[in-house]
């Protein structure tokens, strides 16, 4: 070999033992239902097990089978304890058995995407990673120099050794073939002069980067750190770095590390945090989210001990199942996502809704008092009538509004406790009529 940064000729002892380390890697996509002990796999997850569409069922007691035994308790507690909300997402690596009898590495991530009103989870969503050959990777780094250098330039990522010197300029002492991929640079140049990263990190994130290397370096501790780049070919793309440190003779830090592209599993948590927050039919907040929001704009009344007046608004929608019985259930999700964007265009930057379930949506108003919210519950109400709802075969289907308004106090004990008295208030419109509103001190 003449040189870090070249992959020389590999024996086929070498070629065989590269074979065996390395695995190609994949992602596949589950999700479970809870209550009905059920998980949907993706045609990408069954594959990274070596099975076809057909041959993995949907119960949940056969997926612990899968299991190895050493993994299941662990793997087990780690859901369960995302399960009873002491954790935001499930995160583990474990074990699990192929079709042909053999254990694959996996790297497992979700997270519970809705719950019951007692907070039990109905829905969780998640992704499985193969890092068998990552992990084989790790434990053939310890025989020899030279399979170092062949393995890690055929990694999917970017293995590398880090120096910083007491005094000096920091460098990569060793990079792979991965830089290409994962910086689109050559391995040679990133050795040559590590500031040459500076322009391709983003740029609200590379202050973060360096100090990150800093505070590891004087604490010793591990390096974790996920950032953004921009790259000419690539664009906008994510990386995770990791790296444990150690300190050299001279007093200085040398890193071994590892490099990957995140973008795909930042994309699929920006989606999970999202389907946590917002109804799938009209995109507007969900319930959970929404009463969230109510609640912290109550801890701010109740910490200022303000006079500020919020006003929360429940709306339901009159006669819905008729458009059900009528004109079927699609036409019911068309009627809701009609009038979820009567309501977008009706709110102020400041104000909020959501979607509490079936057809009853609420809204809260800040800023505003009695007088105006009923102004507000008026307006959304003409709004309604002089926008039909016209369903696919060409007739339009009336729509009535039926509202119950309250306000907001510092000495509420709960956003629930505001919540119960314009549910009230929405009532008593039902109960006198409909199409009305009514209001609650």
């Amino acid at each position: 070999m003449t040189g870090p940064y070249r992959v020389d000729a590999l024996t086929s002892e070498s070629q065989q033992t590269l074979s065996m380390a390395i695995a190609e890697s994949g992602t596949g996509i589950w999700d479970r239902d809870v209550p009905a002990g059920k998980i949907r796999y993706s045609a990408g997850w069954k594959a990274i097990l070596g099975y076809a569409e057909h041959e993995i069922g949907d119960e949940i007691g056969d997926s612990y089978l899968r299991v190895h035994p050493d993994d299941l308790e662990y793997v087990k507690a780690t859901i369960q304890a995302h399960f009873d909300g002491r954790t935001d997402a499930y995160e583990v690596e474990h074990r699990i058995r192929c079709k042909d009898g053999s254990y694959k590495w996996v790297h497992s991530r979700g997270r519970v995407v809705s719950r019951d009103a007692r907070g039990a989870p109905l829905r969780m969503i998640g992704t499985t990673t193969d890092i068998t050959a990552l992990r084989t990777v790790s434990d053939q780094l310890r025989e020899t120099a030279d399979l170092i250098t062949n393995l890690t330039n055929e990694v999917p990522g970017l293995v590398f050794q880090y120096r910083m010197p007491p005094d000096g300029p920091a460098r990569f002492s060793y990079a792979s073939a991965g830089a290409r991929e994962i910086y689109e640079l050559e391995p040679w140049a990133l050795a040559a002069d590590a500031r040459i990263l500076d322009a391709l990190i983003h740029p609200e994130d590379l202050p973060q980067y360096h100090e990150s290397l800093r505070t590891c370096a004087a604490a010793l501790t591990p390096w974790h750190l996920e950032y953004r780049v921009c790259l000419p070919r690539q664009g906008l793309c994510w990386r995770q770095a990791d790296a444990r440190p150690q300190r050299t003779a001279d007093g200085g830090t040398l890193w071994h590390g590892f490099i990957t592209d995140a973008t795909e599993h930042k994309r699929i948590e920006a989606e999970l945090r999202e389907s946590a927050t917002t109804d799938g039919l009209t995109l507007l907040p969900n319930r959970r989210h929404f009463m969230a929001q109510v609640q912290t704009v109550l801890d701010r009344l109740a910490q200022r001990d303000s006079d500020d007046c919020v006003a929360l608004l429940m709306c339901d929608l009159d006669h819905f199942k008729q458009i059900n019985d009528r004109w079927g259930h699609a036409a019911g999700d068309a009627a809701l996502r009609h009038f979820a964007s009567i309501l977008r265009s009706e709110l102020r930057a400041a104000d909020l809704v959501g979607r509490m379930g079936g057809e009853e949506f609420a809204v809260m108003l800040r800023g505003t008092s009695m007088t105006s919210a009923i102004t507000f519950a008026r307006r959304l109400q003409h709004q309604l009538a002089a926008t039909p709802f016209v369903v696919e075969s060409g007739e339009r289907a009336a729509l009535a509004l039926s509202i119950g308004i309250t306000l907001m106090h510092a000495v509420d004990g709960s956003a629930e406790a505001s919540l119960i008295r314009s549910d009230r208030a929405l009532y008593r419109a039902k109960r006198n009529g409909r199409n009305r509103i009514e209001t609650a001190p």
